[in-house]
């Protein structure tokens, strides 16, 4: 089975926490999903700059990486994903989709009325814990 390597950016602005919808997915277990943006890594990047320039790609906005979160493994059922989380700021809410269906700008208590991506809820829980 496949292994994928991604970084995902937990991007908070003004207490908000950015959550993204996924678009339409030829796996239908991801298709319109919630997630924290990011992408995978690509040849001799770090997982910082591969947060970095993901994060640029996918919605244009530059942001800070500021602390490592944690590393989620989970295993979907046609792939297995290695996700590396990392608290990152940005200086405005403003940003472009080019990937996703929409964009939530929430506090943490809203975390839990969005329909998360399988592999992302261990990050929802890790927040909840150190941001309530």
């Amino acid at each position: 089975m496949k292994t994928v390597e991604v970084v995902a950016a937990i991007i908070i602005h003004d207490g908000k926490i950015l959550c993204a919808q996924r678009g339409n997915n030829q796996l239908a277990y991801l298709s319109g999903k919630f997630e924290f943006p990011g992408g995978k890594l690509e040849k001799d990047e770090t997982l910082e700059q591969a947060l970095i320039r993901e994060i640029q790609e996918e919605l244009n906005i530059s942001i800070t990486v500021a602390d490592f979160l944690q590393t989620v493994k989970h295993q979907y059922p046609d792939f297995k994903i290695i996700m590396h989380a990392f608290i990152c700021h940005t200086q405005s809410q403003t940003l472009t989709l080019n990937e996703h269906l929409q964009a939530l700008w929430l506090d943490i208590t809203q975390l839990d009325t969005l329909d998360w991506a399988a592999a992302d809820l261990p990050i929802v829980q890790q927040l909840k814990t150190i941001m309530s």
